[in-house]
């Protein structure tokens, strides 16, 4: 029996994969050769792969186009980025080259949204699709928008008293939409999501306060989203068909609400046995819309999605050396890493969330269970189980040069959720930045985007000047 790392998985899963393959023991991503970024930059490194942002751009508009011509669907799909699964200029930017639209959260967005504007990257009859519980800064915010001549800015409304700040500070006609209340999943320990309005209300709220308001407001959209995600389960039809079912009642009375909303929801690769069927949920979805549309005699709607974590969370990866090994008793090796998952990683000890983890190195060598370890004085600092398996498993760490370990996919909510460039637990850095992507001139390149944060950027946040 073989026992290198390659033969562990080459036995478990079909190997190599999109992105991802082996050659002399050290492992490439998307065609780049980490073994050599590591020896020019270091560890840890953060790594950013932007050409993967436009790719995954091109897949989901190829498969909605494919479904929508295979049923011969009448409305129109509209591709928008959420902006809060990672704010870098690089990131929006790189996606904005693919023509999509955006989706805000928060007030600060909205400036983001007028840099955008001042740089050319957008124009004003782009969509901004504007979710959240939504403060004054962010209302006032989206009213200057609309003030300002941003002609597809929607509001979408998560409670009945935003409209309210609308009527006071928008000059002329617009659009809005409104966030249907879901359902949760019963694992959750409530019902119904705090964002958004409950669907029996809906109707008579349109009735109430929009429709004939001195024509001010304009119903465009119905908005909906899953913690769960999109997956081929009963919870999710269930969720997805009520607010299709609303949609047509609304339709009948509301000649301009055009526009479903699903959020987003597709899922990534955290594990080498990922499987999921993007193009069967993708026809599903057009075909249920199709269907329930045809028997309530009204016109299909557009369909915007916000995909956030599929656009940009295969673009980056984590890299680590691993610095020291501990035997702690009898059956726990730890393999301590030069950095910490708390800080770096923060959904791996909120949420428990898996990422797909492979070694750079080593590959043709023996393998052995272990638990990686952060350097934070934490016990909850620690990575012990993989997605597809309750178990870590990486090569010895012999033979004189120092194994490193690689996190991937991770580019989505990991710097917003830690607190990119402020104080981490421990005082532990944030890590350098390397980005590849492409030159003016079309070639491939690397460049250091951030140092490694230092002790007097901290030191100044914290008030030792």
């Amino acid at each position: 029996m073989n026992n290198t790392y390659l033969d562990l998985v080459k036995q478990t899963f079909n190997f190599p994969q999109e992105g991802l393959e082996v050659d002399n023991g050290n492992l490439y991503f998307n065609g780049l050769d980490m073994r050599a970024l590591i020896a020019k930059y270091g560890t840890p490194m953060k790594l950013t792969y932007l050409p993967k942002i436009g790719m995954q751009i091109k897949k989901a508009k190829q498969l909605f186009a494919a479904a929508i011509k295979k049923h011969k669907y009448e409305g129109k799909y509209h591709y928008c980025y959420c902006t809060k699964s990672s704010h870098f200029s690089f990131v929006i930017e790189e996606a904005l080259k693919s023509d999509i639209h955006l989706e805000t959260s928060y007030a600060y967005d909205i400036e983001i949204i007028k840099k955008l504007y001042d740089k050319k990257k957008i124009t004003k009859d782009m969509y901004i699709i504007c979710n959240g519980y939504k403060q004054k800064n962010y209302t006032r915010r989206i009213a200057n928008l609309l003030n300002t001549g941003f002609t597809n800015v929607i509001p979408v409304l998560d409670n009945k008293d935003e409209l309210k700040e609308y009527a006071k500070s928008v000059k002329n006609t617009f659009k809005v939409g409104i966030r249907v209340a879901a359902e949760e999943e019963p694992t959750f320990p409530f019902y119904t999501s705090r964002l958004g309005i409950r669907a029996k209300d809906i109707l008579e709220f349109y009735v109430d306060r929009i429709e004939g308001y001195e024509s001010k407001f304009q119903l465009k959209m119905l908005h909906i989203f899953l913690n769960k995600g999109i997956k081929d389960d009963i919870y999710y039809w269930s969720e997805l068909n009520k607010i299709i079912n609303l949609y047509c009642q609304l339709k009948k009375i509301c000649p301009e609400l055009d526009s479903i909303n699903i959020g987003g929801g597709f899922p990534i690769k955290h594990s080498l046995g990922f499987e999921y069927n993007y193009e069967f949920m993708i026809n599903e979805i057009i075909r249920n819309i199709k269907s329930a549309c045809k028997k309530a005699r009204v016109p299909m709607p557009n369909i915007f999605t916000e995909f956030g974590s599929f656009t940009v969370g295969e673009s980056m990866a984590h890299i680590y050396s691993v610095i020291g090994e501990k035997i702690q008793n009898d059956k726990e090796t730890w393999y301590m890493i030069d950095s910490s998952f708390i800080t770096t990683l923060p959904d791996t000890w909120g949420i428990g969330e898996k990422f797909l983890m492979l070694p750079i190195n080593k590959w043709n060598q023996e393998y052995q269970r272990v638990v990686l370890g952060g350097i934070t004085c934490d016990s909850h600092d620690y990575y012990d189980s993989e997605e597809h398996i309750n178990e870590v498993f990486l090569p010895k760490s012999t033979n004189g040069e120092p194994l490193y370990v690689g996190f991937f996919h991770t580019g989505a909510y990991q710097d917003q959720i830690s607190g990119y460039g402020g104080i981490k637990h421990c005082l532990i850095p944030s890590p350098k930045h390397v980005i590849v992507g492409y030159d003016k001139n079309g070639k491939l390149t690397d460049w250091l985007y951030a140092k490694q944060q230092t002790a007097q950027s901290m030191l100044k946040i914290l008030g030792y000047k």
